[in-house]
């Protein structure tokens, strides 16, 4: 990734919570959300480092959700233990918790003001699903005019396959470079040469 010295980034992790890591009910993605965990904790500690934001974006939905009448079962449900974040990850005072009404960490929080007080210009997105709450953070940050990099190797879905190909679906866009896909590595040997961020 090319450096950019203006470049000031949050890292959005998005619904790493305990509903998505039960030992009673594995979900098919469970063991990629796992294997991916370690690498998300050295991402948010590089950030917090470089005084960055962190923000933990999680599902909060209503019991009668309205996207449970499809063959989505309830989960995730606003103030309830597995809908917090996942233990394994690491936390920190500064960091933001989020809860969030739908897919996108941006639809119906007040993140786009919160990013942009901090002057925030990039958002790199992590966590699950890939296909679904992972692309629409990343396009809903493109339409709040931040750039934003889908991280591949601290992102999964339910298969190998499908987050592969939805990878390969935006490897090449019409938005790059404001929209790229890259590895945990790249994007920090790319941003923190001299971000420019701030602990507020």
């Amino acid at each position: 990734m090319e450096n950019n010295k203006q470049e000031k980034p949050a890292l959005l992790v998005i619904d790493m919570v305990k509903d998505n890591f039960r030992h009673d009910k594995p979900l098919p993605i469970t063991p990629f959300a796992k294997a991916m965990i370690p690498r998300i904790n050295q991402l948010s500690g590089a950030f917090r480092e470089k005084g960055c934001p962190v923000v933990f974006a999680t599902d909060a939905f209503s019991k009668d959700d309205f996207i449970f009448k499809g063959s989505m079962k309830p989960h995730s449900l606003a103030g309830t233990e597995g809908a917090e974040v996942v233990d394994e990850l690491d936390r920190d005072e500064r960091d933001l918790w989020l809860p969030k009404p739908r897919f996108s960490a941006f639809f119906r929080t007040d993140l786009a003001d919160w990013l942009h007080q901090r002057g925030v210009t990039l958002c790199a997105v992590s966590g699950i699903a890939t296909n679904f709450c992972v692309l629409t953070t990343v396009m809903d940050a493109l339409c709040h005019d931040f750039k934003a990099v889908l991280i591949e190797d601290c992102t999964a879905a339910m298969s190998k396959v499908v987050h592969e190909q939805i990878l390969a679906c935006y490897r090449h866009n019409p938005l790059y470079p404001l929209f790229r896909i890259l590895p945990a590595k790249a994007l920090m040997e790319g941003l923190f040469q001299d971000t420019g961020c701030s602990s507020d």
